[in-house]
């Protein structure tokens, strides 16, 4: 697996269209400026084109930036843009495969569970 343990790896989606052109540093400028995230923080950060076509995954693996690119030959990405929300969409690693293969069903609703937190030391039941 590309993204080492997926149970730690959280996976943030850039609600506009993106111009398909960016590359490294303009994606990543996309991740600290309007997503409000670390760029260094092994998340992966997803941007999808305005025709749907294209997308690009930016994931920083500990020693340099990794850009994955894909473009789809048949079929559609799903439009962040066209979902309520503010801010960057999470998904899991399970509904990023969903919707890297061009699933009508990603970003529809959530399709797994929310990611189990432990509660704080001093929380009690």
């Amino acid at each position: 697996m590309i993204f080492g343990s997926v149970r730690h790896v959280r996976v943030f989606v850039y609600r506009e269209p993106v111009d398909m052109r960016k590359a490294y540093d303009t994606l990543a400028a996309l991740v600290e400026g309007p997503m409000k995230k670390s760029l260094v923080s092994g998340d992966v950060f997803v941007f999808i084109g305005r025709t749907r076509k294209r997308a690009k995954a930016l994931y920083f693996d500990g020693t340099g930036l990794c850009l994955l690119c894909k473009r789809l030959e048949t079929g559609h990405f799903a439009a962040p843009w066209k979902r309520p929300g503010e801010g960057p969409m999470e998904l899991t690693m399970s509904e990023l495969s969903l919707l890297l293969e061009g699933s009508e069903h990603a970003l529809r609703i959530r399709l797994s569970p929310e990611p189990y937190r432990p509660m704080g030391s001093g929380a009690h039941a």
